[in-house]
């Protein structure tokens, strides 16, 4: 049994974290916003995602939740099969929303509310299973991560800090605009939830016409780094305790200039981004191997930051490369733009778009502020292009003894310069 203050006392801190997480969330001093900026602010208001009632309606949720805490009479292999078995419930409500939504698309069927009847009830059924079960799965998974933090050097008195906290819920769309004549993100809204792909294109399209030198990219998101995280509903364990241990190490980093200023450039956010994206695939890797290897047959190769096994290299020559093709393509846009080329780069993006959903992949747009966005996440070639900030910090996990060395290095550094000076000391 663990030590009663001890308890009490991380409960404080829980309590405390979660408080100055609203803090951040809805703080507005700062200097008056550019005249482009607000503009942007006035345009995209009425889709603006409202964060301030989140965090209330999740806050007293969780903190409800904590007073019961059931999962502490589960052993390990009842806290695995648990949590597996409401990824199973968000498998089954994805299937039958699916199905619903085919029969609205489907011009044989006159009435599609009578033909769906059943599996909207069944849905409705399971969805209110899913709000019970939700709160203890979210809770084991994050014990299960705090727990592989803790191996890799991380807490303070057997508590991470901060607290691992996340929450299962639709999440907002996110906005990225980029100047057209350079792969730079300028302004970043979060959007309301359950987008459609028109009311995306319509929303890019509104903001283009009226910025005609800037580009528009509204795309969905796995995770976000308010407190709690905002996750994804999914049904894969793999990717669901990745993206938990992702946006913890944005909670963690906060704390540090890396995560304090992460909107100060373009070149803190993907220093920011691609830590936390070594963290997730490292710790959801390590939850894997811990606790659900029984249970699958699935593991994904550890952050490797320098080199590719041989059959690893046979297999990307074997299939459609996507990272190798993306890459390809990143590197071209930056130097036709370089050469003020703007127009024939746009053109040859929506080439290799068509090439990319021709090879499988449903790509809805791909522009400047497409690569503006994705190319922050560098952990692996792709989208970052030839931009130096990802083989960096994969050279700084390399040299590493452990994951918090790892987070302690890149926590003071908002800068690549800054970034190669730790390296080499």
């Amino acid at each position: 049994m663990k030590n009663k203050s001890l308890e009490n006392w991380g409960r404080a801190v829980n309590v405390a974290l979660l408080l100055l997480g609203v803090m951040l969330l809805t703080r507005g001093e700062g200097p008056p916003p550019q005249d482009v900026e607000f503009r942007l602010n006035i345009a995209t208001t009425s889709q603006a995602f409202n964060f301030f009632a989140w965090e209330v309606e999740t806050l007293a949720r969780k903190m409800a939740f904590g007073a019961l805490n059931p999962q502490r009479f589960m052993d390990e292999d009842q806290r695995a099969r648990f949590v597996l078995d409401y990824l199973g419930q968000v498998r089954d409500a994805t299937r039958l929303a699916d199905e619903i939504s085919q029969a609205y698309s489907n011009l044989k069927i006159d009435d599609p509310a009578a033909a769906t009847r059943k599996q909207q009830q069944t849905l409705a059924d399971l969805r209110a299973q899913m709000q019970r079960s939700g709160l203890v799965a979210e809770a084991i998974l994050g014990e299960q991560v705090s727990a592989v933090l803790r191996s890799g050097g991380f807490g303070a008195l057997a508590q991470i800090l901060p607290p691992v906290s996340g929450s299962f819920t639709p999440l907002p769309y996110l906005l990225i605009i980029s100047p057209r004549e350079i792969i730079q993100s300028t302004y970043q809204r979060p959007l309301v939830a359950g987008l459609t792909a028109a009311d995306q294109d319509a929303i890019e399209k509104e903001l283009e016409s009226l910025f005609p030198d800037k580009s528009a990219y509204v795309t969905g998101i796995g995770g976000l780094a308010a407190y709690p995280a905002m996750l994804l509903e999914s049904s894969s364990i793999d990717w669901v305790s990745d993206t938990i241990a992702h946006e913890w190490s944005h909670h963690y980093l906060v704390f540090y200039p890396l995560g304090f200023y992460y909107d100060r450039s373009g070149e803190t956010r993907t220093l920011n981004e691609t830590a936390a994206s070594l963290m997730g695939e490292w710790a959801g890797q390590e939850v894997i191997l811990r606790y659900y290897l029984p249970y699958s047959d699935f593991t994904k190769r550890l952050p490797n930051p320098l080199t590719l096994t041989e059959e690893a290299t046979a297999a990307s020559r074997a299939h459609f490369d996507f990272g190798a093709e993306m890459h390809i393509t990143r590197v071209t846009v930056d130097q036709l733009l370089a050469d003020g080329k703007v127009e024939e780069a746009e053109a040859y993006m929506e080439e290799r778009r068509r090439h990319f959903v021709a090879n499988g992949y449903r790509m809805r747009r791909l522009n400047q502020a497409y690569f503006a966005f994705h190319g922050a996440y560098a952990s692996a070639p792709g989208a970052a292009g030839e931009d130096p900030i990802g083989p960096a910090v994969r050279l700084a996990w390399s040299l590493s003894a452990t994951p918090r060395e790892f987070l302690r290095t890149l926590g003071p550094v908002t800068t690549l310069a800054a970034l190669e000076a730790q390296i080499k000391e």
